[in-house]
């Protein structure tokens, strides 16, 4: 058992479990009835995501420093109280389901979901 951390929008992967989109918008231009079926995600969950703020600040970080810059100010708001509990709840299933979440970014090295995945082997989460 355990978490994957996926590109939304590519093939799965088997044994993939559960998609869980942790982006603040949907796909654009895709009915939700599609969603599922084009390999973006089963279950959308948006406190996951950087807010718009800080999407706008990561998107603009052209050197390490910006980039750390962001990687802070995403910690702090995934340290609320909701994001928080969610971490967890994800990290203790992860020990008895298999299940991903994801971002649609092409270089995970420059995504939200490389801190994500950080965060949940904080928490003790089984991650592939």
């Amino acid at each position: 058992m355990a978490i994957r951390i996926v590109r939304l929008g590519t093939d799965r992967l088997p044994e993939e479990g559960l998609r869980i989109g942790t982006v603040r918008r949907p796909p654009r231009g895709i009915p939700k009835t599609e969603y599922a079926s084009k390999n973006f995600f089963d279950v959308w969950l948006p406190t996951l995501a950087p807010s718009p703020e800080s999407v706008k600040q990561a998107l603009l970080a052209r050197s390490e420093r910006d980039w750390n810059r962001f990687v802070k100010k995403y910690r702090s708001e995934m340290a609320a109280t909701n994001e928080r509990a969610t971490l967890d709840i994800l990290a203790a299933l992860s020990h008895q389901a298999d299940f991903s979440v994801g971002c649609y970014c092409a270089d995970e090295s420059r995504c939200h979901r490389s801190v994500l995945r950080e965060l949940l082997l904080e928490r003790g989460a089984q991650v592939k």
